[in-house]
């Protein structure tokens, strides 16, 4: 094994690998549809119905949905390799490239002690986010067990320090990552991204400006720009010995995120990385965010709002019917059929590609597999959100800004973030109840921004949302 080993695709072929994947998760629950997958020659486009395949192969049958997630997930993890090694003996066999010791930061700030929400230009707290957590409800921007759960942790805002745990950062600098909310709240978080200067640099400012402990690595054999930081691509081994050295309970959160098959690669690296602590520590908890740009089976309640938006929607009922007609039934399709008792909202967004897809896909597999095992799992459906990686793409840039003519609600990421922290606090004290199936598990506790309660088929939607966002850029 040289140097340069790392988490790496069998071949130079990410398509190859994905189409391999699916086909093994679907072979025992969907044969038809593992061979579909098997066939498809246009995965570029032709992906996204195989993902969705993949959620409808286990409704109503919660074995054939977690032998979906345990056989992806093992197809995957036989794939990958670390240098010479399969991904799975990465961490047990593969000789350390990078040593790691423990740099501590102590926050200066005292512990905020109340939830309070950044949204709008103001910070919401007390009356004033109950009460707009009742006009998310009602507008069918949130589940009704999100806002309970939110409303949850404002009685008790003696969880937000969460005394005892220790959150494992993976991508600490992400926009979307709970880090800032929980270094604000008096939490002990370990801090892990790249060893690059100006992300370290940051993390460290916001640590001290936090009120918690935070632990950062510290390269012993620096082979980048600065001694902190870790690069799980890379240092995958180091970063597992040196967190099996932390003592308490550890909870490994997700929040990684890279362009094109990089972000399969990272997503499989912290997969590896959750595997082995769980193994070595069997009280890890593992949290996740799960993108509304997905595959999710929804209930009567979204069934419902979105058919009240489709026989409501002002702005484009005087032209639905010209614009279904030229384009073939192509834009405007009705979200889901009105008498249906549950329905899949299918999301993806072609521009995010299939590598995202998959990315994504793996984590909701770890987190079915995970409570299976009877892991304590936090991953929650985050709204759309401006983050930087996804405005840099003009066309989503431009759909997120017409997205509220169709009634769904892009956040800002200072919002999206402390919701989500939020969620993690009230997952990791709150005692919830099993239940049959693991659609349903994934449905409890999303903020879906709308999309699951939008009166035209996501997709159908895009192009409109699209073009009635240009304007808005411009402005």
């Amino acid at each position: 094994m040289g140097e340069s080993a790392s988490v790496q695709f069998p071949s130079d072929s990410t398509s190859a690998t994905a189409r391999e994947v699916l086909a093994e998760a679907l072979r025992k629950a969907d044969p038809v549809g593992a061979r579909a997958v098997e066939h498809e020659t246009a995965w570029r486009h032709g992906y996204l119905h195989h993902f969705t395949r993949a959620v409808e192969a286990g409704i109503g049958d919660p074995t054939a949905a977690r032998a979906i997630a345990t056989d992806g997930l093992t197809a995957l993890r036989d794939r990958m390799r670390f240098g010479d090694l399969p991904l799975s003996r990465a961490v047990s066999d593969a000789p350390l490239q990078q040593m790691l010791k423990t740099r501590t930061v102590r926050g200066t700030a005292e512990p905020e002690t109340t939830l309070s929400v950044p949204y709008r230009g103001e910070r919401l707290e007390g009356d004033a986010l109950l009460a707009q957590l009742d006009d998310w409800v009602g507008r069918g921007i949130v589940t009704t067990s999100f806002a309970d759960s939110i409303r949850t942790v404002m009685d008790h805002p003696e969880w937000l320090r969460l005394e005892g745990d220790t959150v494992v950062v993976l991508g600490a600098g992400a926009e979307m990552g709970p880090m800032r909310s929980l270094q604000r709240w008096g939490a002990d978080v370990v801090a892990l991204d790249l060893p690059n200067e100006a992300v370290q640099e940051r993390l460290v400012e916001a640590a001290q400006a936090g009120a918690g402990t935070t632990y950062l690595p510290d390269r012993i054999v620096t082979q980048s720009s600065t001694d902190t930081g870790a690069d799980l691509l890379h240092d995958l081994p180091a970063v597992a010995e040196w967190l099996d050295t932390l003592s308490g309970r550890l909870v490994v959160g997700n929040y990684c995120y890279a362009d094109g098959g990089d972000h399969v690669r990272v997503s499989m690296a912290a997969d590896a990385l959750a595997a082995h602590l769980l193994a070595e520590r069997p009280t890890t908890a593992l949290a996740y965010l799960a993108t509304p740009t997905d595959v999710f089976v929804v209930d009567e309640e979204e069934i419902a709002q979105a058919d009240a938006a489709y026989r409501r929607r002002s702005i484009t009922r005087t032209v639905r019917t010209p614009l279904r007609v030229a384009s073939r039934g192509r834009l405007l399709q009705r979200n889901y059929a009105p008498e249906a008792t549950i329905a899949v909202c299918d999301a993806l967004v072609p521009q995010q590609g299939p590598n995202y897809a998959l990315a994504k896909r793996v984590q909701r597999w770890r987190a079915t597999d995970a409570r299976a095992g009877g892991t304590l799992v936090s991953l929650n459906v985050a709204p759309s959100t401006r983050t930087r990686s996804v405005l840099k793409n003009k066309a989503l840039a431009a759909a997120y800004a017409g997205a509220h003519r169709f009634g769904v609600e892009v956040f800002e990421p200072a919002t999206s973030n402390t919701l989500m922290a939020a969620m993690l606090v009230h997952d990791l004290r709150v005692d919830l109840p099993a239940l049959d199936e693991p659609w349903q598990e994934e449905h409890r506790g999303a903020a879906h921004g709308g999309l699951w309660t939008a009166a035209y088929h996501p997709r159908s939607a895009l192009g409109l949302a699209a073009v009635l966002g240009i304007g808005a850029l411009r402005g």
